[in-house]
Formats: C-alpha cells, structure tokens, sequence
C-alpha cells in the first residue's frame, strides 16, 4: 500500500532543468522597488529570494495596480528567457510514467501559469498532472504554504497526511511544511535548507529515489 495519495511537484530544477537567471530576476525586482521608492531600504540580497524581495514590496502598500505589473513583468521575462528550450531533469519522463495513475500529481511553481503550461507542454508531460498551479493562483508565492494549501482544497477526498512534496529550493520545503505536508529534497542546497528552517523527510540525488519513499 503506498505511503502517499499525492505528491506535489516544483518545476523548475525538479522537473526541467530550466535556465533562469534567479539572480538577476532577484536584483532587477530589487532595484525596480527601489528606484519607485516602494522599498524603504536596500535588501540583504543573500538572504532574499526573488519571491521574499516581491513580498517586502508587497508588504509596503506602496505598490500600485501599475507597479505590481511592470513588477511581474521582470519576473516573467527571465522565466521565459529561462525555460525557452528547456529539458526534463534526468529520469523525469520515466518517473512519471511510472507515477501516473496511482497518485494524484500536482505542479506548484512560483512562475506565471502561462509561461508554466508552455513548458510541460514543450516536453510532453502536461497531461500526466491532475492540477498546475501558477502564481496568479496563489495569495503569495512560494515559501508562503498559500500554493500548496489551494492544491490541498482541490483534493477534498485526501487529507494533508497523504500528500508529499518534491523539490529542489527552501522555498519549496518551506512552503511544504508550512502546509502540514511532507517534504523531500532534491538536489537541494543542504545550507539553505538549515538557515531557513526546513528539516526534509528526505534528501535524494537523482529523481528515480522518489519512489523509495512513496
């Protein structure tokens, strides 16, 4: 019998090995913010994601209707530049083959819904997930749990227990555990893991693992 029902998905660097330039997404946002006065201050850049450094700005009201715009416009021109061509990661197509039909499977990204879907559909595997989530559906976005909390409710006949989480970021295990769900790492940055909080179930190296534990 398995363990899980459910299992959650990142996409970016678990699923495709996407070339976005988080770093200079993260330092356009930030500099954007401060050049409309939006941040009162310089960020510590080393402890903000892209997705934190959104959420000061947020959290100022000092964002317009237009701001926020020309402000996901940044954070959306780096996904597309980034998932242009993208691949699946190693063993991907043959995880989810196997995966498929036994679990319900949900991919939970940070990135806008469209430029997501474009992405899974490159690669043939749209079809295998009952559910994609983008930032449009999500309160905030990832380490907050509200991505992974609108998946639960889609679920009603699973309960929190039965669902685990995958992914290669904090955010993704934060958002997870913030959730009551459980988390597995995947070549993730075992450093940032600790600084920020989140204790993985398990850490594996290469995606076919995930079937040790589900």
């Amino acid at each position: 019998m398995n363990k899980y029902k459910g299992i959650i998905f990142d996409m970016d660097n678990t699923l495709l090995r996407s070339d976005i330039d988080f770093e200079s997404m993260k330092r356009a946002t930030h500099d954007y913010l401060l050049k409309k006065d939006v941040l009162p201050s310089p960020l510590d850049l080393h402890k903000h994601t892209t997705a934190t450094v959104i959420q000061a700005g947020q959290a100022s009201q000092k964002l317009t209707e237009d701001m926020s715009a020309e402000m996901w416009s940044i954070a959306t021109k780096y996904e597309i530049q980034g998932m242009h061509n993208a691949p699946l990661e190693p063993g991907v197509m043959e995880l989810l083959n196997e995966l498929h039909g036994h679990y319900c499977m949900v991919v939970v990204t940070n990135n806008a819904i469209d430029a997501a879907k474009q992405a899974l559909t490159d690669n043939g595997i749209i079809h295998l997930f009952d559910l994609l989530i983008g930032r449009e559906m999500m309160n905030e976005l990832k380490p907050s749990p509200s991505g992974v909390i609108y998946a639960l409710k889609q679920f009603n006949h699973l309960n929190t227990e039965d669902w685990v989480s995958v992914g290669d970021a904090w955010v993704d295990g934060r958002a997870a555990l913030d959730a009551g769900v459980d988390f597995i790492a995947y070549r993730s940055d075992r450093e940032k893991l600790c600084a920020n909080g989140v204790a993985p179930m398990a850490e594996i190296q290469e995606i076919h693992e995930l079937l040790r534990y589900v």
